[in-house]
Protein backbone atom coordinates (compact mmCIF):
# COMPACT_ATOMS: atom_id res chain seq x y z
CA UNK A 1 0.00 0.00 0.00
CA UNK A 2 1.40 3.29 -1.06
CA UNK A 3 1.80 6.30 1.63
CA UNK A 4 -0.83 8.35 0.59
CA UNK A 5 -3.41 5.32 0.81
CA UNK A 6 -2.09 4.51 4.29
CA UNK A 7 -2.69 8.22 5.19
CA UNK A 8 -6.27 8.52 4.03
CA UNK A 9 -7.45 4.94 5.62
CA UNK A 10 -5.62 6.35 8.63
CA UNK A 11 -7.99 9.19 8.45
CA UNK A 12 -10.76 7.20 7.89
CA UNK A 13 -10.23 5.25 11.12
CA UNK A 14 -9.96 8.20 13.10
CA UNK A 15 -13.32 9.81 11.93
CA UNK A 16 -15.25 6.65 12.22
CA UNK A 17 -13.66 6.63 16.02
CA UNK A 18 -14.85 10.50 16.33
CA UNK A 19 -17.80 10.39 14.96
CA UNK A 20 -19.85 8.77 17.43
CA UNK A 21 -17.82 10.54 20.28
CA UNK A 22 -18.68 13.92 18.69
CA UNK A 23 -22.13 13.45 18.53
CA UNK A 24 -22.54 11.97 22.10
CA UNK A 25 -20.93 15.27 22.93
CA UNK A 26 -23.17 16.99 21.19
CA UNK A 27 -26.44 15.07 22.40
CA UNK A 28 -24.74 16.12 25.66
CA UNK A 29 -24.55 20.08 25.70
CA UNK A 30 -26.37 21.89 28.31
CA UNK A 31 -29.56 23.21 27.91
CA UNK A 32 -29.26 27.28 26.43
CA UNK A 33 -28.87 29.62 29.12
CA UNK A 34 -32.10 31.58 30.42
CA UNK A 35 -31.87 34.88 29.50
CA UNK A 36 -31.30 37.29 32.31
CA UNK A 37 -34.78 38.57 33.98
CA UNK A 38 -35.62 42.21 34.30
CA UNK A 39 -34.79 42.01 38.00
CA UNK A 40 -31.35 40.30 37.21
CA UNK A 41 -30.64 43.21 35.51
CA UNK A 42 -31.48 45.49 37.13
CA UNK A 43 -28.77 44.24 39.96
CA UNK A 44 -26.75 43.80 37.67
CA UNK A 45 -27.28 47.72 36.91
CA UNK A 46 -26.63 48.38 40.69
CA UNK A 47 -23.30 46.75 40.94
CA UNK A 48 -21.83 48.56 37.46
CA UNK A 49 -23.40 51.87 39.16
CA UNK A 50 -21.68 51.10 42.56
CA UNK A 51 -18.14 49.36 41.70
CA UNK A 52 -17.64 50.05 37.67
CA UNK A 53 -19.49 53.31 36.39
CA UNK A 54 -16.60 55.65 37.89
CA UNK A 55 -14.18 54.36 35.49
CA UNK A 56 -16.52 52.81 32.63
CA UNK A 57 -19.64 54.93 32.11
CA UNK A 58 -19.58 57.13 28.92
CA UNK A 59 -18.02 60.32 29.32
CA UNK A 60 -14.75 62.23 29.74
CA UNK A 61 -12.74 61.93 32.89
CA UNK A 62 -13.23 58.40 32.65
CA UNK A 63 -9.75 56.42 32.74
CA UNK A 64 -11.35 53.01 32.10
CA UNK A 65 -12.90 54.49 29.35
CA UNK A 66 -10.39 56.36 27.96
CA UNK A 67 -8.16 53.67 27.81
CA UNK A 68 -10.67 51.18 25.95
CA UNK A 69 -11.51 54.10 23.50
CA UNK A 70 -7.46 54.65 22.99
CA UNK A 71 -7.29 50.98 22.59
CA UNK A 72 -9.97 50.09 20.24
CA UNK A 73 -9.04 53.49 17.84
CA UNK A 74 -12.80 53.52 17.50
CA UNK A 75 -13.67 50.18 16.38
CA UNK A 76 -15.55 49.26 19.45
CA UNK A 77 -16.71 51.68 22.14
CA UNK A 78 -14.76 52.29 24.95
CA UNK A 79 -17.71 52.52 27.84
CA UNK A 80 -18.54 49.06 28.89
CA UNK A 81 -22.51 49.95 28.35
CA UNK A 82 -22.49 50.59 25.39
CA UNK A 83 -20.13 47.20 24.54
CA UNK A 84 -22.18 44.29 22.38
CA UNK A 85 -19.44 41.91 22.96
CA UNK A 86 -18.54 40.90 26.69
CA UNK A 87 -19.58 37.66 27.17
CA UNK A 88 -20.40 36.62 30.85
CA UNK A 89 -16.96 34.78 31.11
CA UNK A 90 -14.81 37.82 30.04
CA UNK A 91 -16.60 40.46 32.53
CA UNK A 92 -16.28 37.59 35.24
CA UNK A 93 -12.42 37.13 34.54
CA UNK A 94 -11.77 40.87 34.38
CA UNK A 95 -13.56 41.29 37.49
CA UNK A 96 -11.97 38.45 39.29
CA UNK A 97 -8.34 38.85 37.84
CA UNK A 98 -7.78 42.23 36.83
CA UNK A 99 -6.67 43.61 33.64
CA UNK A 100 -3.62 46.36 33.14
CA UNK A 101 -4.03 48.73 35.64
CA UNK A 102 -7.52 47.50 36.60
CA UNK A 103 -7.03 45.65 39.88
CA UNK A 104 -9.06 42.59 40.67
CA UNK A 105 -11.89 42.92 43.09
CA UNK A 106 -12.41 40.19 45.85
CA UNK A 107 -15.46 38.26 47.08
CA UNK A 108 -15.68 40.62 49.59
CA UNK A 109 -16.39 43.39 47.56
CA UNK A 110 -18.53 41.87 44.89
CA UNK A 111 -19.72 38.45 45.71
CA UNK A 112 -20.29 35.90 42.99
CA UNK A 113 -23.87 36.07 43.01
CA UNK A 114 -23.75 40.22 42.06
CA UNK A 115 -20.93 39.62 39.40
CA UNK A 116 -23.16 37.04 37.72
CA UNK A 117 -25.62 39.93 37.60
CA UNK A 118 -22.86 42.57 36.77
CA UNK A 119 -21.79 39.88 33.55
CA UNK A 120 -25.01 39.31 33.04
CA UNK A 121 -26.25 43.33 32.17
CA UNK A 122 -23.30 43.60 30.48
CA UNK A 123 -23.78 40.80 28.13
CA UNK A 124 -25.01 40.80 24.51
CA UNK A 125 -29.08 41.43 24.56
CA UNK A 126 -30.90 39.14 22.24
CA UNK A 127 -33.69 40.77 20.60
Amino acid sequence: MRRPLRFAAALLSLAALLLPLTFAAAQNRPAAAKPPSAEQLARGKAVFTEWCAGCHAPGPRRPGTQALDALYKGQKPGALEERTDLVPKLTETFVRKGVSVMAPFRKTEISDTQLADLAAYLAPKTP
